[in-house]
């Protein structure tokens, strides 16, 4: 393949899991802001698109190295492409079904078929199973510490809103602006750790075929991404941002800011603690801090289960549980097609 080609899919592949990034994650700092009325869908939806850009383009390197050169390295053009639709077809799939999906397992989950792919054709091992057990241990461990989060955060904010309301302060208009800053944080911590789900993969390709330093040729992916997923956000966000925003538990402004808070929280740790300790950011599941962030502060304020709906809860979890097996069998059924019918 010549490589104007490659770099035109490259750049084709990018927007397309880009624009479904945007359609399912607009959901993860914008729902709770919307379903407590604090502010409009479009209002959230801007502000989502231009603080996601911003922690693209400063932080967004930092967890773009581990999946394209930590998960199953080197990846090569062709299986870059492969990876990438695979996974923007799964994320397109569920989102058109209303429901929440982790793009981080969806393209985690893509990149490990084309790595199985490799071992069957090629006879390599490219998968580094030492990243890949602890990205696995950050998608069980971030739910966790977002839930408990959100409840810690829950507690301490209405207590504030007592002592403000006996101070004589507005409390609604206080919390509302406090959870439209939490919005644009969590917004920002969400586009430093999923930028790399639409970009990573490429960073091989094109950093070679441009001759451009990696970090350099992540700031143009990182500009490219946030194209994209500002785009998903205006054209099909409002669908995973009802669910929600809406239908998991009813939101007030408490609730609204301490869960999207906890979200913020957890999501910018997992991008740059691990940056620091182990020289790559973890991919978690933005999704997964969104939604248990949610079901923290939906169990704090009911004292209970009582409050969720259990039933979209677990439409919610079986489709995570399916997320990683089928972006990797789709992307290693892909390259079974294409290594049959174009050996090379």
């Amino acid at each position: 393949m010549g490589n104007i080609f490659i770099l035109i899919l490259a750049t084709i592949a990018m927007l397309y899991i880009a624009w479904n990034l945007g359609a399912n994650d607009a959901a993860n700092p914008t729902s709770t802001a919307v379903g407590s009325n604090a502010i409009s869908l479009r209002n959230a939806v801007v502000l989502f698109s231009t603080f996601a850009a911003v922690g693209a383009l400063v932080q967004g390197y930092m967890v773009m190295r581990t999946i394209g050169k930590g998960v199953v390295n080197p990846i090569d053009p062709v299986g870059a492409l492969v990876a990438a639709f695979s996974a923007g077809i799964v994320i397109t799939l569920i989102t058109w079904r209303g429901m929440p999906i982790s793009t981080t397992h969806s393209i985690v989950g893509a990149v490990l078929g084309v790595g199985l792919g490799y071992m069957i054709f090629n006879g390599e091992n490219r998968i580094n199973m030492s990243v890949v057990y602890k990205v696995i241990a950050s998608w069980i461990i971030s739910p966790l510490i977002a839930m408990t989060l959100a409840i810690t955060l829950y507690v301490i904010f209405s207590r504030l809103k007592d002592y403000l309301t006996v101070k004589g302060y507005d409390v609604d208009k206080f919390f509302r602006y406090l959870l439209i800053g939490n919005l644009a944080f969590s917004a920002y911590s969400y586009g430093a750790n999923d930028i790399a789900n639409a970009t990573g993969v490429f960073i091989t390709t094109t950093s070679s075929i441009l001759g451009t330093p990696d970090r350099t040729t992540m700031y143009i992916l990182a500009f490219i991404g946030s194209v994209g997923i500002a785009l998903g956000a205006f054209t099909w966000g409002y669908r995973v941002i009802e669910t929600i925003g809406y239908k998991i538990t009813r939101l007030d402004y408490v609730t609204g800011a301490a869960a999207v808070l906890s979200n913020a929280i957890t999501v910018w740790s997992f991008s740059t603690l691990p940056k620091i300790y182990f020289g790559y950011g973890m991919p978690i599941s933005t999704t997964h801090a969104s939604v248990s962030s949610v079901m923290g502060v939906g169990i704090a304020k009911n004292r209970g289960l009582k409050g969720l709906n259990l039933r979209i809860i677990g439409w919610i979890l079986v489709s995570w549980l399916l997320t990683v097996p089928a972006a990797a069998l789709m992307s290693l059924g892909i390259y079974t097609i294409i290594k049959l019918l174009l050996p090379w």
